[in-house]
């Protein structure tokens, strides 16, 4: 059977499983042998039919509330804000989509919606692939999403499927849309070129850390989005938003000692619990913390200064990333980069040796 043929077979499929409308979608975008992007726009479909009914002075009904709460796009965005341990509850999401506020904004969300519905990821998926080992394969659900939150993310849930909540955003421009489906994707791409090892040899605290160095990935994919070191990663956005990124990297002298810090502190068994360590390194995401400023000033530089082949090949070992950055960084004394301590690198190479198994390293 065609790939389309299949797509649209299997969504009829997913809404007499789930009671979906049968407009719903979940199809191909743009299929190639190393991409396969799924559209998922059912809960969003279901919202702004629902906010349609209300404009037309109409309570939503019990099975409209049913047919919502059925999607895979609400269940699966349950299942990721319920598993980072965050309060959602239904009764709090039908608060939100009976709000004023959302009423208001219904005619710009149809209309977002119906071009997201289109939404040619084609230009996206080869810029994320410049920035790609070579076996890198793309294979993702895009959630188109109305929600509480205004952020877009990648997440796998049960499924196992690795999917992308794209926050429906109806100022949003194309090239912010592009910007912000490269990123996304080339997450997807990483992760499934670049499979977490298992670290067998690590302790509960220094497997997690090794892990979190690969956080730095938050900037490799800002750099992917970009296309190219020379760049502003936030070229698409307002002068404010650019603004803010510089001077946040400005600050990498300062992010570096701090992360430093949190490294020792696990290598010299300060912190020794797992738990401990995620709420350490969480705390540097923020709206766009040092695993995104750090790592894509490191990304960049080793692009520019090495070649974008010399990066790729670190993808799938961020602890070499910060190695060869640093032979940048300590070499060329007239781009004045902040540098790591070199005997805390040796420590993290020798810990990464000793915790990957054999067949592993």
């Amino acid at each position: 059977m065609p790939r389309s043929s299949y797509a649209f077979a299997r969504s009829l499929l997913l809404a007499a499983a789930c009671g979906c409308r049968p407009n719903q979608r979940l199809r191909s975008l743009a299929p190639t042998d190393r991409v396969d992007v799924r559209l998922v726009s059912d809960e969003a479909e279901e919202i702004t039919h629902l906010l349609g009914e209300r404009g037309r002075g109409q309570a939503p009904a019990d099975s409209d509330w049913q047919h919502l709460f059925a999607t895979q796009g609400y269940r699966h965005l349950a299942e990721r804000e319920r598993g980072m341990r965050r309060a959602f509850t239904d009764s709090a999401f039908r608060a939100f989509v009976m709000s004023d506020t959302l009423l208001a904004r219904a005619p710009e969300l149809d209309r977002t919606l119906a071009r997201l519905e289109h939404v040619d990821v084609r230009a996206a998926a080869a810029q994320a692939l410049a920035y790609l080992p070579a076996n890198a394969a793309i294979r993702a659900h895009l959630y188109l999403e109305i929600k509480p939150a205004t952020n877009s993310f990648v997440f796998t849930g049960s499924d196992s499927v690795p999917s992308i909540f794209l926050y429906v955003r109806p100022h949003e421009t194309p090239a912010q849309l592009q910007n912000t489906l490269s990123h996304e994707l080339h997450h997807i791409g990483l992760n499934a070129a670049c499979p977490d090892p298992a670290y067998p040899r690590a302790s509960q605290a220094e497997r997690p850390l090794l892990l979190f160095l690969g956080a730095f990935g938050e900037g490799e994919a800002m750099l992917a989005a970009a296309g190219s070191p020379n760049v502003n990663p936030h070229l698409a956005d307002d002068d404010s938003i650019q603004q803010r990124w510089n001077r946040d990297v400005s600050h990498a002298d300062a992010d570096i000692a701090e992360l430093s810090r949190f490294f020792r502190d696990v290598l010299d068994g300060r912190i020794t619990s797992r738990d401990s360590v995620i709420t350490r390194a969480s705390s540097y995401y923020g709206v766009q913390g040092p695993w995104y400023t750090v790592g894509w000033l490191m990304a960049s530089t080793v692009e520019r200064e090495l070649g974008r082949a010399e990066l790729i090949r670190d993808l799938c070992n961020p602890v070499q990333l910060l190695v060869d950055y640093n032979g940048v960084a300590m070499r060329e004394k007239s781009i004045a980069l902040p540098a790591w301590d070199t005997s805390l690198l040796d420590r993290l190479v020798a810990l990464r040796a000793r915790a990957v198994s054999a067949d592993q390293y």
